[in-house]
Order: C-alpha cells, then sequence, then structure tokens
C-alpha cells in the first residue's frame, strides 16, 4: 500500500504556539526504544507513554488518570508517563516519530497513520468514545443552504470533524477546498481559539467535538446539525476517539498493551456505572489541564452526547475513511490491518462482556 501523498499537504499549517505540546514526562524522541516486558505472562516492567487531548471527548483517558485506573492496572513495574495534545495532527506525528507508545485519538488521525506508514506503524486496539460532534452556527443561519459564502472552522485539515463537515456540505451541494475557497469557506484552527474566533465574527461556526461545541452553543450559537443524525446506518453512533498503539511497542511489550486494554475498559466501565461521578471526575481533570474546569451547564450539555464504548464502531471508521477518499483527502484507503482487538476481546470475554467486531 503506498502513503497517501496527500499526507503532508494536509498537515494544517498552525502557529508555533498551537503546535506546543502540553506534556507531561513525554520524551522528545523514541531514543529509549519504548519498554521492555517480562517474559513471564502477567508481569511487566518498563515506561509506557501515553498521549490524549484535554477534551471530554477523551474522558475515559482523563477519568481513568484522574481515579488512578491506569497506574493499578499497569503496576509498581510500570512507569506511565502521560502527554496532552491540542490536536490529532500533533499527536499522529508524536507517535510516528516514536515519542509517545500509545494515544487516544480521532479515526481520520489514526487513519492517517496508518496510511502515511504503509499500514506498519499503528494499531487500533479500543474504542473509547461515539458521539459528541455538532456543527454549531449563529442564530440567524437556519439552513444549510444559507453556509453559502461562510467561514466555518473545524479543528484540523482532513481531522475527523474536518471531513464530516466537508461531506455534509457536498451532500448539500456546497463546494469547499483546502485553501479555504469554495462556496464555504473552511478555516481549520485550534479549538483553544475557536470560542474566541466565534464571539469576535471571524467565524460564523464551528463543526467541532466536546466541550467546544457546547462553548460555542453558550457563546450565543445554535447547533444547526448534530452528527449523530447523520449516521443512520449505525443508529447514530460513530467512532469520536480511539485508542492507538505503535506496533513495535505492541510486539515488544503485549502484557503492557494488555493492561492498558483492561485500564481503559475498566475506566470506561466506571463512567457508565455512574455517569454523573464520572462527570465530575472528568471535569476535575480536566481543570487540572486547562487551568480551570468546566462550567456546569457546559459539562451537562455536553456529557448528554457522549457515549463511552470499548466497540471501535469500525463501521463508522471504514466509512469516515471512504468519505476522505470522495473529498480527494485520501487516495485509495486500504484498511486492512489496522485493527488488532485480540486483547481487547480477550478483556471482554474474561468481563462476560460481549466481544467487538472490527468490520
Amino acid at each position: 500500500m503506498r502513503p497517501s501523498r496527500l499526507w503532508r499537504a494536509l498537515t494544517p499549517l498552525v502557529t508555533a504556539g498551537a503546535l506546543a505540546l502540553a506534556v507531561v514526562g513525554c520524551s522528545s524522541s523514541g531514543s529509549d526504544g519504548g519498554s521492555s516486558v517480562s517474559s513471564t505472562p502477567g508481569q511487566a516492567s518498563g515506561t509506557l507513554r501515553l498521549g490524549y487531548f484535554p477534551n471530554l471527548t477523551h474522558a475515559p483517558a482523563l477519568y481513568g488518570t484522574e481515579k488512578g485506573i491506569f497506574a493499578k492496572n499497569l503496576g509498581s513495574g510500570v512507569t506511565l508517563k502521560p502527554s496532552t495534545f491540542n490536536s490529532g495532527t500533533q499527536e499522529a506525528e508524536a507517535i510516528l516519530s516514536g515519542a509517545i507508545d500509545a494515544g487516544y485519538i480521532g479515526p481520520n488521525p489514526a487513519v492517517n497513520s496508518f496510511i502515511k506508514s504503509n499500514g506498519e506503524a499503528i494499531r487500533i486496539i479500543s474504542g473509547a468514545t461515539s458521539g459528541g460532534a455538532s456543527l454549531v452556527v449563529r442564530p440567524e443561519i437556519t439552513s444549510v443552504a444559507q453556509l453559502k459564502g461562510k467561514t466555518i472552522a473545524t479543528p484540523g485539515l482532513a481531522n475527523t470533524q474536518d471531513v464530516a463537515l466537508r461531506y455534509y456540505l457536498k451532500k448539500n451541494g456546497l463546494k469547499t477546498d483546502t485553501q479555504g475557497g469554495g462556496d464555504v469557506s473552511i478555516k481549520p484552527q485550534d479549538n483553544a481559539i475557536t470560542v474566541d474566533a466565534f464571539k469576535n465574527k471571524a467565524i460564523d461556526g464551528a463543526w467541532v467535538p466536546e466541550p467546544t461545541a457546547s462553548r460555542l452553543v453558550e457563546a450565543g450559537g445554535k447547533v444547526l446539525v448534530n452528527e449523530a443524525d447523520q449516521w443512520p446506518e449505525t443508529k447514530g453512533q460513530f467512532v469520536t476517539t480511539l485508542l492507538i498503539v505503535r506496533t513495535d511497542y505492541l510486539k515488544k511489550n503485549p502484557e503492557i498493551v494488555r493492561r492498558l486494554v483492561a485500564a481503559n475498559v475498566e475506566s470506561i466501565n466506571g463512567l457508565n456505572a455512574d455517569r454523573a461521578a464520572g462527570a465530575t471526575a472528568t471535569n476535575t481533570a480536566l481543570g487540572k489541564l486547562a487551568g480551570k474546569p468546566l462550567s456546569a451547564s457546559v459539562l451537562a450539555s455536553s456529557w448528554k452526547s457522549l457515549t463511552f464504548t470499548p466497540d471501535p464502531i469500525a463501521k463508522s471508521l471504514l466509512v469516515s475513511a471512504q468519505h476522505a477518499s470522495d473529498l480527494g483527502l485520501l487516495k485509495n484507503p486500504k484498511l486492512d490491518g489496522i485493527f488488532d482487538l485480540t486483547i481487547l476481546n480477550d478483556v471482554l470475554s474474561k468481563q462476560g462482556k460481549p466481544t467487538v467486531s472490527d468490520s
């Protein structure tokens, strides 16, 4: 399989400030070669460098670190080094360069990483979150036709929400291009500046994940499109966040990866067992990263649209990749082998829960 020729062309041009990572203990290179694992099953030692976003869509990571679930499952022999990123592009580059070992990430950056590396670099080992993305616009915009001539933001060029917006506009007869031209000007930018850009009328709306979508509503916007309504084939479910791992790390450290997957499942179980308590713990973790937690109203609005599941909802990922191909953002996406759900299904089976599919 050839890597996509568009990969480099689609990497967003961002400021040096936007490129800065909010890193906690992350190596700038993969020179340590990852961790070593004991040859005895059930024993592990080494380091796991884990990436995720300070977003509610990454709640299994936020909740799991806040509640000590990852540390408990990994055990005393494994050192956890978490890092936070502001975009899937940043995290994808970190995992491809060997700067991190595993990470929570959106489906399109995962697909791009797989294609760029000829199917070698990463494997999807679990789902994490479904839902939680919307197109929020100014209140005077009441139909898709009124988006013509408007400027709409997305988190990054060719990222998950960017593809969703472009495909939605294409279905409705509106043209876009990767330079911000066409019937609707699409402006990729960091979610951190989107709300202010909306308040300052630099953009007319944005297709973004939570909590940015709810923050835009709080700033006077309204939801024009709930992305869940665009997925009838999966009954409104669509993957927002996945757990991926570097393939070489998986091969060298299967026991650490097994413990990581078990921690992810335990975090999801905890979030679903008491959603109110899960929201509070996640918001506490988010507050530590962002400087302050979300307001109660934004948290409540965001939380109701999120579903936490280890199921990667493979069909939605494959359909989204095809959408990106239809838009010219990916060339012939061949994704055979992108999933490795063996460990996940073993964990689920031992808990008496249904296994999940990669098709």
